[in-house]
């Protein structure tokens, strides 16, 4: 069964926070997922704030920019929130939005490579192995994770190109497609994972996320219309057409739908309700 959840975005001002994680967890949001944007609010202290505030809602980062993480640190992080909030907390990460790496004087001449680079050195880390590496970009001198994740920590990546796609077939537990996919784009995408999982020799699961703009409200046809997403993966209206939209996407292969809102949207909330309230029963 597909899994439906909704975004806050990384515009949301921290202390409304609060707030969003309770109406989350009360009106039973299946999950809630953010990400890291250049230069707002930091993922890991975001994600580990909504879960201190809530006790069953389910927290995902899609993604972390790895040139803004030394591979260490982000093991550690993530091994220690998985251990305080055990099965809530799913990570992914991505080789960041190339300008905003530039501004920050991280950006990497190749990030494949980097991305190739970090997920393998992550995931093992994550497993509790001893890691010395020594590559283009990650160097690890027999790092061993003090505190190491007391269950498997599954490991997503944001991928969109043939290549990343590649990388996340062979080194990932996940692929997070963003809401630029198109139909055909992610029938193509699915098959070039495949064919890495299978090169590499890869048998386990490998869940597939996309992200599906829901533009609601009044004039939510004329609002996506200027937009001009083309056949990417949006929708606009009611609750009816966005469940018909969520199940379109879930018939091409998607393991979980990630609706975000509208550009224009400015209350989380509400969309968090709508979200929970009345698209999700639509998909009982």
């Amino acid at each position: 069964m597909t899994i439906l959840g909704a975004t806050c975005l990384p515009q949301v001002p921290p202390e409304q926070l609060r707030e969003v994680a309770r109406v989350a967890q009360d009106t039973g949001l299946a999950e809630l997922w953010l990400w890291e944007d250049c230069f707002w609010g930091g993922g890991m202290s975001v994600a580990s704030a909504l879960l201190a505030w809530t006790d069953r809602l389910h927290v995902g980062v899609g993604v972390f920019p790895v040139p803004l993480r030394n591979v260490a640190l982000a093991a550690m992080e993530t091994a220690a929130v998985q251990r305080m909030f055990p099965g809530r907390f799913t990570v992914g990460v991505g080789h960041g939005v190339q300008d905003w790496m530039g501004q920050v004087g991280a950006r990497a001449a190749s990030p494949v490579t980097l991305l190739s680079e970090y997920l393998a050195a992550l995931r093992a880390l994550l497993r509790g192995e001893p890691v010395t590496t020594a590559g283009r970009y990650v160097t690890l001198d027999d790092v061993t994770l003090g505190l190491p994740p007391l269950a498997p920590v599954p490991v997503f990546s944001a991928a969109a190109g043939p290549r990343t796609l590649e990388v996340s077939g062979r080194h990932a537990d996940g692929t997070i497609l963003d809401s630029g996919t198109t139909p055909d784009r992610t029938r193509a995408a699915l098959e070039t994972i495949d064919r890495a999982r299978a090169e590499a020799g890869r048998t386990g699961p490998h869940q597939i996320v996309v992200y599906l703009e829901a533009v609601t409200g009044p004039d939510a046809a004329a609002r996506l219309a200027a937009l001009d997403r083309g056949a990417s993966a949006s929708v606009a209206g009611d609750a009816h057409a966005v469940a018909d939209a969520v199940r379109f996407w879930a018939g091409l292969g998607a393991d979980r739908v990630i609706l975000h809102p509208a550009p224009d949207d400015k209350d989380p909330v509400a969309f968090i309700r709508f979200t929970a309230e009345q698209v999700q029963p639509l998909l009982s």
